[in-house]
């Protein structure tokens, strides 16, 4: 009888360290969830530096899991805890590569299917959608992976929760609808570069958005984020390219990179007349960047060159998704980094020259503290009122974030109300306050596509989009 393949394979691999079990076990799945596991599985489990103890650690995830094996990317110092179980350490810098195995026995990928994967600060997802609508437009099908959730062929299949899922979640993913798809194209985020998430992934070409302060509370500095990014050149398979909107993120790959993967800056798009009128999102430089990305990145995956991709775009779930109630717009978008709200106000600012501008905004708990500020000033800039709110406050005490936002803002044009859904209710009171004739942008930032507030642990449902919806009916605007 033939050795089963998995236990073959963790007899083989070149771990650091290894205590086998004591008897043999039928192994059949592997899982990156300690929920996830039965008596037949292999749990992968990656240690990170989030300030617990490896006995804190032990206690939450491993005492209670039911799997045969655990493989882990160091030392725990729980493992006597742990008697039943096999114990696998995999080597510095190849714990990704290890899962990677794995997952080509359990879903393995067909060869002729092509992927193209786009990172970058801001941006991903908007350009991910637009790569999307472009190719499946074209005949093609079309598997998207990213914050929205997936995707085949714009239907969606699920939410994972993550911008980039984790390695053996998405080799499932793309093993179970592989047969229907043609191209894959994925966001690919910092922490799924850094910590493997996309291992083995073989990229066509990529495209690199920008590049602005955010995730420091992982990365701890803006060195270690741009390299994080940068390894998505890894993936580029032979003859492929990385484009880059940013002019700045190409030559300071180039510096650093040596040739290891041809990148090329792509231009703004410049759409004319009839593609304002039609779509009227890329009047906003941003999306006129993330425009041409995806459109770059479109015409090699079909091998051809069309210079009307526009009329296949479609607006993004919450990002820059508008309503216009007479003279007042409200706009709702996911900008949550300095950069994003820089970029979007300024466009509001150039597309609604006669407006005044007031905007919503919190910060997220548990995250970077110092943009928080920054994040201020750049609504200060550019906004005639300003409403601070919460905004997923996680562990952290609402007021308390505000209280670290509210140095950028002046007091002079700021108001504090901390529950989301109050502050979404007193700017349509202050619309409705001002003359009809009076033109008004009002921004809501931060939450775009989601549809929860994360507090102390648990995410409740909550929407921006319905509490726009609840207040203009309770005003009667229409």
């Amino acid at each position: 009888m033939p050795e089963n393949p998995l236990s073959l394979l963790l007899e083989t691999t070149d771990f650091a360290w290894r205590r086998p079990a004591a008897a043999a076990t039928e192994l059949t799945s592997i899982h990156w969830r300690a929920d996830q596991c039965d008596a037949g599985s292999i749990l992968f489990f990656q240690r990170f530096d989030d300030g617990k103890t490896d006995a804190e650690i032990c206690a939450r995830y491993l005492t209670s899991c039911p799997c045969s094996a655990l493989v882990t990317n160091r030392m725990l110092d729980c493992f006597d805890d742990l008697p039943a179980k096999a114990l696998y350490v995999t080597r510095p810098g190849e714990w990704a590569e290890v899962i990677r195995r794995f997952c080509d026995i359990l879903y393995p990928l067909r060869p002729e299917l092509r992927f193209i994967g786009v990172t970058g600060t801001n941006g991903k997802t908007t350009t991910v959608k637009y790569l999307e609508s472009i190719l499946a437009a074209h005949g093609q099908r079309v598997l998207s992976i990213g914050t929205l959730g997936v995707f085949r062929n714009g239907e969606r299949l699920v939410e994972t929760g993550f911008t980039s899922p984790p390695l053996i979640e998405l080799r499932r993913l793309l093993h179970s609808h592989q047969s229907a798809c043609d191209v894959v194209v994925m966001e690919a985020s910092s922490h799924a570069l850094d910590q493997g998430r996309v291992q083995g992934i073989p990229f066509l070409s990529a495209g690199w958005t920008n590049f602005t302060q955010d995730h420091l509370d992982y990365h701890h500095d803006e060195t270690a984020y741009f390299n994080a990014k940068a390894r998505i050149l890894d993936g580029i398979q032979d003859g492929g390219r990385l484009y880059c909107s940013s002019a700045a993120v190409a030559e300071r790959l180039a510096g650093q990179t040596a040739g290891q993967v041809p990148i090329e800056w792509i231009p703004p798009a410049s759409p004319g007349a009839e593609a304002l009128a039609a779509k009227p999102f890329l009047a906003l430089a941003h999306n006129r960047e993330n425009y041409a990305l995806a459109s770059v990145l479109a015409d090699l995956a079909l091998g051809s060159t069309d210079g009307e991709h526009w009329r296949h775009l479609e607006a993004v779930d919450g990002r820059f998704e508008c309503q216009v109630f007479g003279n007042r717009t409200i706009v709702i978008d996911f900008a949550h980094t300095p950069d994003a709200l820089e970029t979007i106000l300024t466009a509001i600012r150039h597309g609604f020259p006669a407006a005044r501008v007031l905007t919503l905004f919190g910060c997220g708990g548990d995250r970077d503290k110092s943009k928080r500020p920054l994040m201020g000033e750049a609504v200060a800039r550019h906004s005639d009122r300003v409403i601070v709110t919460s905004d997923n406050p996680r562990t952290e005490d609402p007021e308390r974030i505000i209280q670290d936002i509210l140095p950028g803002v002046p007091e002079s044009i700021r108001e504090v109300v901390i529950e989301r859904p109050e502050a979404i209710a007193h700017l349509f009171d202050l619309l409705a306050a001002r003359p009809a004739d009076e033109p008004w942008v009002a921004v809501i930032a931060g939450k775009g596509h989601e549809r929860y507030i994360d507090r102390h642990g648990h995410k409740t449902y909550y929407s921006d989009q319905d509490e726009v919806a609840r207040n203009a009916a309770r005003l009667g605007w229409s």
